[in-house]
């Protein structure tokens, strides 16, 4: 992933981005979030996940990542945490529908800062007509611009009840 090629579009935040204004091509970038220790400690916790790898210092240091690494789930959540910060859907999504190809290509590691890349890949409307399947490619990026995650997410999108059918 090169910033050169990312395109920041700045939804407005008092207005959904529906079905209709999700085209193949459109592309948004997230804020920027850094992975801190408190994070990896607290779902640690929450998940019961007590990998050495992720919370024992000494072990990972003799791991294959030569230091603890975030928890892939974690990395994950917070990306999910990121695109919805970024204003796009705001009470126009309906579901998650499905995760398609989901990978984990390199270690996030504490400290380390990420950002997400949506892109539109396609959308279809649903049989009803008042909603549509978005599939989206997201990739999740560290601060050196390396994809640390990637994949799809389709999502089950509200399309705009003002506009004419």
């Amino acid at each position: 992933m090169s910033e050169a090629t990312v395109v920041q579009l700045q939804p407005d935040v008092n207005r959904p981005t529906y079905f209709d204004d999700m085209t193949p091509g459109t592309r948004w970038v997230s804020p920027r979030r850094t992975i801190g220790e408190g994070d990896v400690s607290a779902f640690a916790g929450l998940s019961g996940d007590f990998n050495p790898l992720h919370v024992d210092e000494v072990f990972a240091a003799e791991g294959p990542f030569g230091r603890r690494v975030v928890h892939g789930a974690l990395v994950f959540g917070v990306a999910t945490g990121l695109r919805q910060q970024m204003g796009v859907f705001n009470g126009s999504l309906r579901a998650l529908l499905e995760l398609r190809e989901w990978k984990f290509v390199k270690p996030v590691f504490i400290g380390d800062t990420i950002i997400v890349v949506t892109t539109v890949e396609s959308a279809r409307p649903t049989s009803k007509g008042d909603a549509g399947v978005v599939v989206q490619r997201v990739e999740v990026v560290n601060q050196d611009g390396v994809t640390v995650q990637t994949g799809q997410l389709v999502s089950l999108v509200s399309r705009d009840p003002g506009a004419a059918s």
